[in-house]
């Protein structure tokens, strides 16, 4: 496993970070809450990640309605110290723990929430915490001076953006500045081989501030495993099962993505010893280090191989390239 540490704090994180936002559900959809990972199933998986060097677990206090924090909690007090005091946690708030509740990310809200999250992960003080999206009904300034907030009486270590364009960031870096208060110290974005080009400009931004880069769904939803094949249904209880509507471009340029796909399995035949396509388009992640890490979301123990795989992959840039080069811009 890789380690660094994120923006400009002294938190040091896993390059490969373990996603869990199907413990207890999937995702923050509360129609969906109940399915996904049940508690044994969580165990067994923050088992084999931590197995495997992960320490940097990705939560929020609405996947699963509060349960995948809980999961973790539970699954922590049965561990060692030695291992306790390895691991970094990471989690996000905005959007609606339970049916009626408010979203968003007001003061209040989130001085709220953030005592819940405490709570269920049974520890005092979060490593890393994030707005899981952007909110438009409350003032930047609001948010940002609660996060400083927080930080001061010692609830978070440090705090960061998902789901923020480049103007937003921008805007907060700018508030940030004039108000003498602590900034967004990382993002965390979607991204992968099929939408890099659209996170560029935000990879740039990040690196001229010295902040850090976690992306999520590095894997496209599982188009970038080859589970997806091109005339037959989808598998039951994969992403384009249950929530498609994020990765609706895909299928509207599938015909150029399977073309692409069989291709990087010829590349990963020639150059890489027959490596999977998931492990392959992990490493091509992994190989810009303007990427602090990658949050993976296993729904098996098993689904961590091509995490072994990538880390033991080395990228060229030329492989960068023409891995790049094999899907369409979307």
């Amino acid at each position: 496993m890789q380690y660094q540490k994120i923006g400009h704090t002294d938190i040091e994180i896993s390059r490969v970070i373990l996603g869990c936002g199907c413990f207890g559900g999937i995702g923050s959809a509360p129609s969906l809450f109940n399915q996904g990972e049940n508690e044994e199933q969580a165990h067994e998986i923050l088992d084999a990640a931590v197995h495997l060097g992960i320490t940097t677990f990705d939560t929020a206090d609405a996947y699963g309605g509060g349960r995948s924090e809980l999961y973790i909690g539970n699954w922590l007090k049965k561990c060692d110290e030695k291992v306790r005091n390895n691991i970094v946690l990471s989690s996000k708030t905005y959007n609606p723990i339970f049916v009626g509740d408010s979203k968003g990310l007001s003061k209040e809200r989130i001085s709220e929430k953030i005592d819940g999250t405490l709570q269920r992960l049974g520890t005092k003080q979060l490593d890393m915490y994030l707005s899981h999206e952007m909110d438009e009904e409350t003032p930047l300034e609001e948010t940002l001076s609660c996060f400083n907030e927080l930080q001061k009486c010692g609830k978070i270590r440090a705090f960061g953006a998902s789901n923020i364009t480049c103007e937003e960031l921008e805007k907060s870096i700018s508030i940030c500045n004039n108000l003498g208060l602590n900034r967004y110290e990382w993002v965390q974005n979607p991204t992968s081989l099929l939408n890099y080009r659209e996170v560029e400009k935000m990879l740039q931004i990040c690196s001229r501030y010295g902040l850090g880069f976690t992306p999520y769904s590095p894997l496209a939803g599982g188009w970038l495993t080859g589970k997806y094949q091109k005339g037959l249904n989808y598998e039951l209880g994969s992403r384009m099962t249950l929530r498609p509507e994020p990765y609706e471009i895909y299928v509207k340029h599938q015909d150029s993505i399977y073309d692409g796909l069989n291709s990087m399995r010829k590349i990963s035949k020639e150059r890489f010893g027959n490596i999977s396509i998931a492990g392959l388009s992990l490493a091509w992640l992994l190989s810009d280090s303007r990427i602090t890490g990658i949050i993976i979301g296993p729904r098996k123990p098993e689904h961590l191989e091509p995490i072994r795989e990538a880390l033991n992959t080395r990228l060229n840039e030329t492989d960068r390239i023409d891995l790049a080069n094999l899907f369409p811009v979307l």
